[in-house]
Order: structure tokens, then sequence, then C-alpha cells
């Protein structure tokens, strides 16, 4: 079912600080910066090999990533699997009794569907699955 570690996510209170150290601390690619309307972030993605380190900063106060901010602090928010269909994951993964946070997926950064699963059910690791659109 799931293919491989798409990205980690990292919340952080702003890119502008942020990069630099992955960038050019790190050595980091950075691939992309992008606003994601619907989860109320703005992401930077790095490269590094076959996974992805995603860096996302809150537009809104009352994103899922400011509200964790404001519990948590900067840190790892969210491990992401790629999928060959998140909906059809979504589902099978419901009916052997994990909790869900998305029934359906929605859209998510880089032209990808995403589906989160609760970390309640997950040994207290919020996972994203996604998968290319159609």
């Amino acid at each position: 079912m799931m293919k491989k570690i798409d990205h980690i996510g990292v919340a952080v209170r702003s890119l502008d600080e942020s990069i630099p150290l992955y960038r050019d601390v790190m050595g980091m690619q950075l691939h992309a910066i992008e606003d994601v309307p619907d989860q109320k972030v703005k992401a930077a993605m790095f490269e590094v090999g076959d996974v992805h380190i995603e860096l996302l900063e809150p537009t809104s106060p009352d994103s899922p990533i400011a509200k964790f901010l404001e519990k948590n602090g900067p840190g790892m928010h969210h491990i992401c699997y790629e999928v060959d269909d998140v909906d059809v994951s979504l589902e099978q993964i419901g009916e052997k009794g994990v909790r869900l946070i998305d029934q359906q997926s929605r859209p998510g950064a880089g032209g990808k569907r995403v589906g989160f699963l609760h970390p309640k059910s997950t040994g207290s690791v919020l996972v994203e699955l996604n998968s290319m659109s159609d």
C-alpha cells in the first residue's frame, strides 16, 4: 500500500528565517515554495535524495500549523507516505479501524491529493498520504 516516504513535514514560524539553515548550512536544494490555501500554509520543499523535507509556515492564526506551533513550538509535524490512490487508501485504512482526519482526499502541495490519519490511531504520529492528482 505505502510506496515510499514522500516527505517529512516540519512546522516553522517563518520560512524566511528557516530556509537558510536547510539551504545554506545543510546544503539541501530548495525545490519549490508554494502557498497551499486549503491547508492555510506556505510550504518550502527541499530535496534530500528520494525524500523531501517540507517546511510549513502558517498563513492564518487558525491554521493547523499555527495551532501546532502554539502548543508544541517548531519541529517535526508529520510524515507523508506516497500511495497509488489516497481515496482508496483512506477507505482501506478506515475499514481497519484507524481514525481518519480526512474521509476523502483534498488538494495539497505540488498538485497532489492528500489525506491525513489521526495521530491517536498511529502511535502519536500525524500521518499524511499523498498521490498525484488524476
